[in-house]
């Protein structure tokens, strides 16, 4: 199983906006937010987690459910620019995908940073989300799932005013296992805390 962290790409951070993933036709009942697209995934691939470190045991997870099909040789290496290349792409089923903050952040164009708290509650930033949500609506969600707490405090309310059930679970990465976990995971193995955390969103997905 591959923990995180992943190394920053080679060739420097796009950041472009990477549009919110829904499944070509049947109904959403679920829209899943990241923090923002990671530099080795969705800044590449322009798809939401695919490649990103948050994407993988995400990926897993909604196999699990049967919410997603994924390429069996998309899984190692997990890379954005090797998606591209091999013109691998994920389809959902049920679900959409999308990020609080729209672009991989960075300030040098090389290094990964969290969005700031200004970026996230920008008008056009939330203007973006409540557009998500609504079209979410129409296609009959009843639920945003948020991963890690940056996510979760820019969608609760938003989530709220739309009459939408918040489930909002830690961030797979190594750092927001750990703070979830029980006297901070301390005496906890790493790939057990994941392994959790993936059985409680493909449940929470069913």
């Amino acid at each position: 199983m591959e923990l995180f962290p992943f190394p920053e790409p080679q060739t420097g951070i796009r950041g472009q906006a990477v549009p919110a993933f829904f499944p070509e036709a049947a109904p959403v009942h679920s829209l899943i937010f990241g923090e923002a697209p990671g530099p080795r995934g969705a800044d590449r691939s322009g798809i939401p987690f695919w490649g990103d470190a948050a994407g993988l045991p995400l990926y897993r997870a909604l196999v699990r459910a049967g919410r997603a099909t994924v390429p069996e040789a998309a899984w190692r290496p997990w890379d954005g620019d090797r998606f591209v290349a091999a013109g691998f792409r994920p389809v959902l089923h049920g679900v959409a995908l999308s990020n609080a903050f729209p672009c991989c952040p960075t300030n040098d164009g090389r290094k990964f940073r969290a969005p700031t708290r200004a970026e996230l509650l920008s008008p056009d930033n939330l203007r973006r989300l409540g557009e998500e949500l609504f079209h979410a609506r129409t296609r009959g969600a009843h639920q945003v799932v948020t991963l890690g707490r940056c996510a979760r405090d820019t969608l609760a309310p938003l989530a709220k005013k739309a009459a939408l059930r918040l489930f909002a679970l830690p961030h797979p990465s190594a750092q927001g296992l750990l703070s979830d976990a029980p006297n901070r995971g301390k005496g906890a193995r790493l790939a057990d805390l994941q392994a959790a955390w993936e059985e409680r969103l493909a449940k929470g997905l069913l």
